[in-house]
């Protein structure tokens, strides 16, 4: 496996393009493009270049701003649809 391969990532069938090899721990991972995510090497598939779709950085940039909310816009949000919210403290 190498960058520019195209991967497909077996347990969720994610398909992207490495763009970072990385070995960490005795372990191998690989950065795919498309979910900007490093993925143990050994889970994952060579892909057919069929299965691999595109996006630009302007469109990947555009969909992960749009998803990020500050903890204040989801109280809001949580507070006008009449949500009860917790944030969990941990413990044991």
């Amino acid at each position: 496996m190498k960058v520019g391969d195209i991967c497909k990532y077996m347990p969720t069938s994610t398909v992207g393009k490495v763009t970072d090899i990385a070995e960490r721990n005795g372990k191998v991972w690989a950065l795919l493009d498309f979910t900007g995510l490093y993925y143990n090497v050994s889970l994952l598939a060579e892909a057919d270049i069929s299965e691999y779709k595109e996006v630009s950085y302007k469109e990947r940039e555009r969909d992960r701003t749009q998803k990020v909310r500050s903890v204040e816009e989801f109280a809001k949000e949580a507070e006008d649809v009449n949500i009860d919210m917790f944030m969990p403290s941990g413990g044991g």
